[in-house]
């Protein structure tokens, strides 16, 4: 159940749910799954699939699951099945339908086809961490998480969380190790990072398995480039994409820590304890030093 992705979230002061209330408020709005006319469903699962156990805690961390179910039922279905059903209409009236009657066609065609086409599922975790604050999202983008932030809003009924702002924009910051050929503190830079002119068409370079501390790279930089992307390791033992939104991408543990969980675990719920216990042990002190070398949080 490793992360792969982290949209960095911060509790505020107001957040004050232990995982008994916590629990209590998801039961607000658990997953049901698609009914007959929907397209999408989504609500709170268990998120280790423990029947009834709708928040995980291990040493004052906690994690959630989103599921969702969405109805797969491509555009060009719908057109196809509407098209034979006004053929059909065209030869019973003797002139082709109107454009309401069209629609109306085509409504009527995607709610029959809706209760017979195939539904995906997909889990989305949030981890909290109440000891440090934070609240973490494992989703590929930000409309994934404002997914996952505004059921846990219509659950709790408030959203005590803010993003995360740092003195240093994480842009600044990833130019400006680029520029000097290293990172600081535990971190190094890698082999990939996206470049971007701040002028209107947005030109940009991006470097993919390749030599960054390099006079190339310094050239785009000096021509007013900036970093958008930088594919960094921490302390030898993460390495992951930092973007400009201060989204961390493309996480990736050194094989050691999965090995040390292995080994401390005789089953399976004992495997998921201790990957997470370890996961949230790494990464609480990644975005602790994170947020150090970008200047400490702004306001």
């Amino acid at each position: 159940m490793w992360f792969r992705n982290l949209q960095i979230f911060r509790l505020t002061p107001e957040w004050a749910y232990s995982t008994d209330s916590l629990s209590a408020a998801l039961q607000k709005g658990l997953f049901h799954g698609c009914g007959a006319s929907d397209r999408v469903a989504r609500g709170w699962v268990p998120p280790r699939g423990e029947e009834g156990e709708l928040v995980f805690s291990m040493e004052r961390q906690q994690l959630i699951a989103l599921g969702v179910e969405q109805k797969l039922l491509p555009a060009s279905v719908v057109r196809q099945y509407a098209q034979a059903k006004l053929i059909e209409i065209e030869a019973a009236q003797g002139y082709k339908p109107g454009r309401k009657q069209v629609r109306e066609v085509v409504e009527q065609m995607e709610a029959e086809l809706l209760p017979r086409a195939f539904a995906k599922r997909g889990l989305t975790y949030v981890w909290i961490d109440p000891v440090n604050r934070w609240l973490l999202v494992d989703a590929s983008s930000s409309a994934r998480a404002d997914e996952v932030m505004e059921h846990l809003k219509l659950s709790l009924g408030e959203l005590p969380v803010t993003l995360i702002k740092t003195q240093l924009a994480p842009s600044t910051a990833m130019t400006q190790w680029l520029a000097a050929g290293e990172a600081p503190g535990s971190f190094s830079i890698d082999r990939d990072c996206e470049l971007r002119a701040a002028a209107e068409e947005r030109a940009a370079v991006r470097y993919v398995r390749h030599n960054l501390d390099s006079d190339e790279v310094r050239a785009h930089i000096a021509g007013g480039k900036s970093a958008t992307r930088l594919a960094i390791t921490w302390n030898d033992r993460i390495s992951f994409v930092l973007t400009e939104q201060l989204q961390i991408k493309k996480l990736a543990f050194l094989d050691l820590l999965k090995e040390d969980a292995e080994r401390q675990a005789e089953n399976a719920d004992d495997l998921f304890a201790a990957d997470f216990t370890l996961m949230c042990g790494e990464l609480a002190q990644l975005l602790a030093h994170l947020i150090d070398v970008l200047g400490g949080e702004g306001e």
